[in-house]
């Protein structure tokens, strides 16, 4: 009877934990226009890092703003604490449970503090990465800056940087949960919908082994 009490609680501690996907790949990998279509589908809560940093820096008042601006002209990442408080306070504020996080961990620094402050809280259910070479993700970014994207690092000399830090930083971070068996990797050179044609089927299987 005990036993079977434990193992009751424990399924509603389970279903309670909010369930998350980080999503990582380079500057204009894709990341953004996927994650409205899983959103779409699978009813997920899209929480862009980067868009909740920049969020924050355009705060009038906010104490992170110009320390947020700084790191993003120079296409550094800024400090875990901050990225971590942002991402915490948006979850929880949003009132639901299964969270695509877009654009984190990318790097060992923002891994050791997720890893510290948030993954005790979660269930990580796996990394989806969308692997897109270098060529291919500056002339998107370039195009969106030129449509007018209204960001302030989608020029040659931001995105230089940025991809020097993704190369250098992020892709160990992919790294190591691919040696935990637990990286999905896309293919995002292909068209939109041939892209989401693979993610769609990641989250299907995902739904199929009752994890969402």
């Amino acid at each position: 009877m005990v036993f079977g009490l434990r193992t009751i609680i424990q399924s509603i501690v389970t279903m309670a934990q909010p369930k998350v996907v980080f999503v990582l790949g380079g500057p204009g990998a894709g990341k953004g226009t996927q994650c409205q279509r899983i959103v779409k589908d699978f009813e997920f809560v899209h929480l862009s890092a980067g868009d909740l940093l920049r969020e924050e820096r355009a705060k009038p008042g906010s104490e992170y703003g110009e320390l947020i601006e700084s790191y993003i002209r120079d296409g550094k990442i800024v400090p875990v604490d901050i990225t971590c408080s942002l991402l915490e306070r948006a979850m929880q504020e949003s009132g639901k449970n299964k969270f695509l996080i877009d654009g984190f961990p990318r790097n060992q620094d923002n891994l050791d503090g997720w890893n510290r402050r948030v993954a005790s809280k979660v269930k990580l259910l796996f990394v989806l990465y969308f692997d897109c070479p270098l060529e291919v993700c500056t002339n998107r970014c370039l195009s969106r800056g030129a449509a007018g994207s209204g960001r302030s690092d989608d020029n040659i000399e931001s995105l230089h940087k940025r991809f020097n830090t993704y190369t250098s930083e992020t892709k160990p971070i992919i790294d190591y949960y691919r040696n935990l068996n637990l990286v999905q990797q896309i293919d995002a050179t292909k068209s939109a919908d041939d892209v989401y044609d693979a993610v769609k089927q990641a989250f299907l299987e995902l739904g199929a082994s009752g994890d969402i």
